[in-house]
């Protein structure tokens, strides 16, 4: 539907999402994409109006670059980055966690589980319909997950010494990098819910944490995480 972060759409958003959840404030209000036709000072302000109006609570960003969130700090202390980030996706270790531990940020990666693709339930003749997001983004053709499945095979080992299953080891990761990230996995299915939450349950030792981290460090993930289009949306 395109962007829109103008201060007047923000408000508008934030009163409509008021009204269809029937509460008074809303915790967290992320804006969901960078806009790159508006300041995001602009975009803080508006939302620091919205929480001295006591309509919400807390800002968020999303998919925001370390620019971007600094500026946007200096206006309105943002409380939260959501961005994708897991063993398959690990472009914010670069940049993005060093600024979110300065300053204070949590960070809420989503697709923790690479899209399904981390708890190996993917073989290379996985075939995605049109209404599949996967079904145009290149780290899902063929080729690419049949490059990628040395990945699953390092987890399968970790995950068979634990009596875990993949998407287990793949958010006890995540749990186990710092305490102030907190993943969200999405599912349809109440038991993979339950399967998601036992990963609370799961203690990785330092000397398992350094060999997942040594064998993906080893591992060159093939396919870009979104088409050329799509990629400019995100990291501003």
């Amino acid at each position: 539907m395109g962007l829109d972060s103008s201060p007047a759409n923000i408000k508008k958003v934030a009163e409509a999402s008021l009204k269809r959840l029937n509460v008074e404030v809303i915790d967290l209000f992320y804006q969901h994409r960078v806009d790159p036709n508006v300041p995001i000072e602009e975009v803080a302000g508006a939302v620091k109006d919205l929480i001295q109006e006591g309509k919400v609570r807390h800002f968020g960003l999303s998919e925001a670059g370390v620019k971007t969130i600094r500026r946007a700090h200096a206006i309105q202390p943002v409380t939260a980055l959501q961005s994708e980030y897991s063993l398959w996706m690990r472009e914010p270790e670069q940049e993005v966690l060093p600024i979110l531990e300065e300053l204070d940020i949590g960070f809420v990666p989503f697709s923790p589980l690479g899209r399904g693709f981390l708890t190996g339930k993917l073989d290379v003749k996985a075939k995605f319909d049109d209404t599949d997001i996967r079904s145009g983004l290149p780290r899902f053709t063929e080729s690419s997950l049949k490059a990628n499945q040395v990945l699953i095979d390092v987890l399968k080992e970790i995950a068979k010494r634990k009596e875990a299953t993949l998407a287990q080891i793949s958010l006890s990761w995540l749990l186990a990098k710092k305490p102030w990230i907190v993943p969200i996995p999405g599912t349809t299915k109440s038991h993979r819910l339950e399967e998601n939450i036992g990963a609370l349950e799961i203690y990785l030792t330092d000397q398992e944490m350094t060999e997942i981290e040594a064998a993906a460090s080893q591992i060159l993930i093939i396919g870009a995480r979104y088409p050329a289009h799509m990629l400019e949306m995100t990291g501003r």
